[in-house]
């Protein structure tokens, strides 16, 4: 898969995708990094860790969450997509489920559109990604918990995902596949999808595995957002032993040298 000016092997390797959240209410880091010397700074340092793409995001997704409009995630987002493409040769992905905002990204050097609502949210989103001809990060959400058999039904909600990708003309090949660890599940829901992760294979399409400092994690361990390192390396095992193309992290070296350590003892290269 070509993702801005790399080619990704997402069948035989995990990529990280570093987190540069400018919101100022982000679960994990809100108004760390919203002015653009700080975001700068943290970009910089993501990539000599081993990021292999930059994920920018100007809505906090926590549930609870207050839906921006447009024009102010616009705002938000733009200038650190400029910012990042003009200082940096990294990919950059812009997580939005707007059609308006990703169009907004995309003219501002945007290179993948992840969206966490599986082009289920705003019917014109499939419609500017496929004509852009940009990939797609895809993920699984709803808006309860309300599933009869939850892997059966997750995986069933991506196959409308799909379908509805198809119809816009997006193409297969362009598409990653996200459970949404956190999104629309129970506490058991969200460990039923990590330990089944490779059951989303059968869709065909790479996987992204976004479980950095969640609050299954919290849960867990008992533990607030800023000590969830080790038990998202935990997932992070998981996702490289089941096949993730790609992870979504906010602590970037510990998860690199995770990756890098699993990969070696599973014989990868």
């Amino acid at each position: 898969m070509k993702i801005g000016n790399r080619d990704f092997d997402v069948a035989g390797k995990t990529y990280i995708m570093g987190i540069l959240n400018v919101t100022p209410d982000s679960f994990s880091d809100g108004g760390r990094f919203n002015n653009m010397d700080a975001a700068k700074r943290h970009t910089e340092e993501m990539i000599a860790e081993g990021a292999d793409i930059i994920d920018i995001g100007g809505e906090s997704t926590r549930p609870g969450y207050t839906i921006l409009p447009d024009e102010e995630e616009i705002a938000r987002v733009v200038p650190y997509i400029e910012m990042v493409k003009k200082n940096f040769d990294i990919p950059v992905s812009i997580d939005t489920y707007k059609g308006g905002v990703a169009r907004a990204a995309i003219q501002a050097g945007a290179d993948l559109i992840n969206d966490i609502w599986g082009l289920k949210w705003d019917d014109k989103l499939a419609g500017v990604i496929a004509e852009s001809g940009l990939p797609c990060c895809l993920m699984h959400n709803r808006k309860a918990a309300d599933y009869k058999d939850f892997m059966p039904d997750m995986l069933e909600d991506l196959r409308e995902t799909l379908r509805i990708a198809e119809r816009a003309g997006i193409e297969k090949k362009q598409i990653i596949l996200d459970p949404g660890v956190g999104f629309g599940k129970t506490y058991e829901n969200n460990l039923e999808a990590i330990n089944r992760l490779e059951e989303m294979h059968a869709l065909g399409c790479p996987i992204l595995l976004g479980t950095s400092r969640k609050s299954v994690i919290g849960l867990t361990l008992d533990l607030p957002a800023s000590e969830r390192v080790e038990g998202t390396l935990a997932t992070t095992v998981f996702g490289v032993m089941k096949g993730a193309a790609f992870v979504r992290v906010h602590d970037v070296k510990e998860n690199y040298r995770t990756i890098k350590m699993t990969e070696r003892i599973l014989g990868r290269r």
